[in-house]
């Protein structure tokens, strides 16, 4: 970018080619620069290029002597921050690439809630209203900042008027930011009348004006081209002097002699000052893009740095990202574990349960059997009693002995009934230990299945965090 521009004399080629270059000689001879100024507006900073300046800001002061954190930034801007204070540190990440390494803070004034912004270096790209926030009291404060740029002018000859008998003279200045007016002052100091100023702005948004005035003999041959800017109270001028004889050569006179030998001498010294002005200026535009072709480099590597820094960040963010869903897969499954062990204890409670009523149902089936057995024991006892008395015709006791045959007998049918209720529990007790056994081992290989994958997420959890 163009930080500073100056203006090339023109020669107008109209009616005399060797007058403009003497003309020009004269006027580089005279010419000098105005003295800037500058005044402070409310809530606006001005500054030159390549100054550092400081936008102002102040905050109610912090109790405990630190300020955590404010920000400032462009809202015209994308990102928005040009410096942010954050956590009593500064925070780079989200800066605008275009005010990395030219912002920062007065840290021994924080505590006084100073927390005016200083900025290094200023451009023209720097302009416009910048933001001051604060977070804490939820405050904010704008102040604008207008960046400003300067060239003397420069003169040339137009032509001779022949209707006035007047020389008419071009004056032109570049490189101006915000747009500037010129003026044409006499000898006595009074604004003359020229021609509509024309001005121009480069694509990198400087300004051009030129101007073209008539001078009569009358104006007392002493002319000032005077440029100046009102927002940043700058002026630049050239003040020269244009002799007797110039306003003689559009007579029919015939020209003097002296004028002759000035002229010869004049056209000499002006070639040769126009071949170092035309070196100089050479050089300058040569330094010049040397100097914006390493301000792009060091834009590009800024970029560049930045693009990388956000992979890494990006980077980081999905390991983060993954290192979680894996953590709390892990802490799932091992929750499913503790689930399965649970079932397991409580299904092998269950079985033990079982086993001992197994064991009480057979105890109880077996001691029905014995009692069965001696039940037909007495039964048989019995039927031999009743043979017996009937034998003897003792018919009375015959009849209490077949009363109680008979009720041996039901006890025998309840004996057996019970029997046949135990096994049918027994059974359905096996049943129930063998689901329980088969469901115990379907857990265990649930559990080892979850034991296997529990190993393998907590090897991808390794690998992640070692990336990290």
């Amino acid at each position: 970018m163009l930080l500073k521009s100056f203006c090339l004399s023109k020669v107008h080629k109209k009616d005399s080619k060797v007058f403009g270059l003497i003309i020009s000689l004269l006027l580089l001879m005279h010419t000098t620069e105005g003295q800037s100024e500058e005044t402070d507006l409310s809530h606006t900073i001005k500054a030159m290029t390549c100054d550092d300046v400081v936008l102002p800001c102040h905050v109610s002061p912090p109790g405990d002597h630190s300020l955590a954190s404010v920000e400032w930034g462009r809202p015209d801007l994308m990102p928005r921050f040009v410096y942010v204070w954050y956590n009593q540190k500064e925070y780079l990440s989200d800066q605008n690439t275009a005010y990395r390494g030219r912002t920062s803070l007065f840290h021994d004034k924080l505590k006084d809630g100073d927390v005016s912004l200083k900025l290094s270096n200023v451009r023209h790209s720097d302009n416009g209203k910048y933001r001051c926030y604060s977070p804490r009291d939820e405050t904010e404060y704008f102040v604008k900042l207008l960046v400003g740029s300067v060239s003397p002018p420069g003169f040339s000859l137009g032509g001779l008027d022949k209707s006035s008998g007047g020389v008419m003279l071009d004056c032109s200045s570049a490189g101006w930011f915000p747009e500037p007016e010129i003026f044409w002052l006499d000898g006595e100091g009074s604004i003359m009348s020229a021609g509509a100023a024309e001005k121009t702005r480069s694509p990198d948004g400087l300004y051009t004006v030129s101007s073209r005035v008539t001078v009569e003999k009358r104006h007392n041959n002493n002319i000032t081209c005077r440029v100046q800017q009102k927002d940043i109270n700058q002026t630049r001028e050239t003040h020269f002097y244009v002799p007797d004889d110039f306003f003689m050569a559009q007579s029919g006179c015939s020209v003097h002699v002296t004028f002759i030998v000035i002229f010869v001498i004049m056209l000499i010294f002006g070639f040769f000052l126009f071949i170092w002005i035309k070196k100089q200026n050479k050089n300058k535009m040569k330094k010049l893009e040397e100097k914006v072709n390493e301000e792009q480099q060091q834009l590009m590597k800024e970029e560049k740095q930045n693009l990388a820094e956000k992979k890494s960040n990006q980077q980081l963010m999905n390991l983060a990202g993954k290192k979680l869903n894996l953590e709390e897969e892990i802490k799932k499954r091992n929750e499913d574990q503790r689930s399965i062990d649970q079932e397991i204890e409580v299904l092998m409670k269950m079985s033990e349960e079982l086993k001992e009523q197994k064991k009480h149902l057979t105890d109880q089936r077996e001691e029905a059997e014995k009692m069965a057995e001696e039940n037909d024991k007495k039964l048989k006892a019995v039927v031999e009693e009743v043979e017996k008395q009937k034998e003897y015709k003792t018919e009375k006791k015959a009849q209490g002995y077949l009363k109680l045959k008979q009720i041996m007998t039901e006890s025998n049918e309840t004996l057996e009934k019970r029997k046949k209720s135990h096994q049918k529990m027994e059974l359905m007790t096996e049943k129930l230990m063998s689901r329980t056994s088969d469901e115990v081992t379907k857990l265990k290989e649930r559990k080892q299945e979850l034991e296997k994958h529990v190993e393998e997420l907590q090897k991808q959890l390794k690998e992640v965090e070692t990336q990290m």
